[in-house]
């Protein structure tokens, strides 16, 4: 099958554009430890890229806590340790890379990232000038996404907000790490370039168009992107 005309890209954030994955599994793990139960891979997929809300259920469900714990207190816990981590956040390989070079081609992109206003704040007060280059930045509070991932609506609300959208979902490259956005982008239409982390299982690889290492395998002429300068590589 000849592969879509990509005009607009789509970049997911948590554990695609930074590294911040790591600071959840920390922190659920050391709430774990006190009920002597341990956090694998199998839940930590489940609750990648969803809202909040949603993955602290999940999460005390799946564990059987939620009679010790619930979903609620469990997000408060949870919110006064990541506040310390989050400003620490730091980029993934390839990220800055790959961003600039879009930007720098007149590629339209923009985030769309399950996180909070205040934790998207805290997250990227490092790399304010990098995340300056999106056109714009959708968050998992705002009004217009009433579900989380994989429902498709935050992939849907960010093709709308690009200059003269919306933006038609087949002309959109979607990147993601979790299997639940990996989902959402296409529940939504659109194209997506997966780069999961190497814990998780290989059977969540199958729905993506394409799976990479790194966002420093990424090779945009694939996608009828412009290429690479040497100089970028």
């Amino acid at each position: 099958m000849a592969k879509p005309s990509i005009s607009h890209v789509v970049f997911d954030m948590d554990g695609l554009l930074l590294d911040t994955e790591k600071f959840y599994t920390q922190v659920q793990e050391i709430i774990l430890a006190r009920y002597n139960k341990t956090f694998d891979w199998s839940l930590k997929a489940k609750m990648m890229g969803m809202k909040a809300i949603e993955a602290a259920r999940v999460f005390v469900n799946e564990t059987g806590i939620s009679d010790s714990l619930s979903a609620e207190d469990f997000l408060v816990e949870r919110e006064d340790m990541l506040r310390h981590l989050f400003p620490s956040s730091e980029l993934m390989p390839g990220a800055s890379r790959l961003i600039k070079h879009l930007h720098a081609k007149g590629v339209p992109i923009c985030v769309a990232t399950g996180s909070h206003k205040r934790h998207f704040e805290l997250k990227t007060q490092r790399h304010v000038e990098l995340f300056s280059l999106m056109h714009h930045i959708v968050l998992g509070d705002d009004p217009e996404v009433k579900r989380g991932k994989p429902s498709p609506d935050i992939f849907l609300a960010a093709a709308n907000r690009f200059e003269g959208g919306p933006v038609d979902p087949q002309k959109v490259l979607v990147f993601e790490d979790a299997p639940s956005g990996v989902l959402a982008a296409k529940n939504a239409g659109m194209s997506v370039v997966m780069v999961p982390d190497p814990r998780l299982d290989s059977s969540h690889h199958d729905t993506a168009d394409q799976v990479l290492n790194s966002l420093l395998d990424f090779n945009p002429s694939y996608w009828g992107l412009p290429p690479f300068e040497d100089a970028d590589n």
